[in-house]
């Protein structure tokens, strides 16, 4: 077992049960609110928090940040079922991905988030533990 999963991944994932929680609040009715105007619905907003997730996931199998992914099922944003089925599947590819790296690996490798931007493994977790 690596540094991060032993040491920092049950704080982590006290962090994905949040949204988990929120899911588990919400009805479809809901994911079609808005404020107005140009916003977004919430739905639409929940559907990014996921192409994020996949966006940092990716990030750490291919060691370079990349946010161009969009899920082609625009029906997910309008359904609580399966956003949270979907997060549930980020959430394991995430952890199995993280457990997969040697303690050695996580010293060596780097995530490119940009010219001049690069960072370890573990700031990356962080930084897209903010995100969430």
């Amino acid at each position: 077992m690596n540094s991060i999963i032993q040491g920092y991944w049950p704080i982590f994932q006290l962090y994905q049960a949040l949204r988990t929680q929120l899911m588990e609040i919400l009805t479809d009715e809901e994911l079609r609110y808005t404020v107005g105007g140009a916003n977004p619905t919430l739905g639409s907003l929940c559907r990014t928090i996921g192409e994020v997730e996949q966006a940092y996931v990716q990030s750490f199998q291919t060691f370079k940040l990349d946010f161009s992914y969009r899920h082609p099922e625009p029906e997910l944003e309008q359904s609580v079922s399966k956003l949270s089925a979907w997060f549930a599947e980020l959430d394991q590819e995430l952890q199995a991905t993280l457990e997969a790296f040697s303690e050695e690996e996580i010293q060596q490798h780097t995530i490119y988030r940009g010219e001049n931007f690069v960072i370890p493994i573990q700031i990356q977790l962080e930084i897209y533990k903010e995100a969430l």
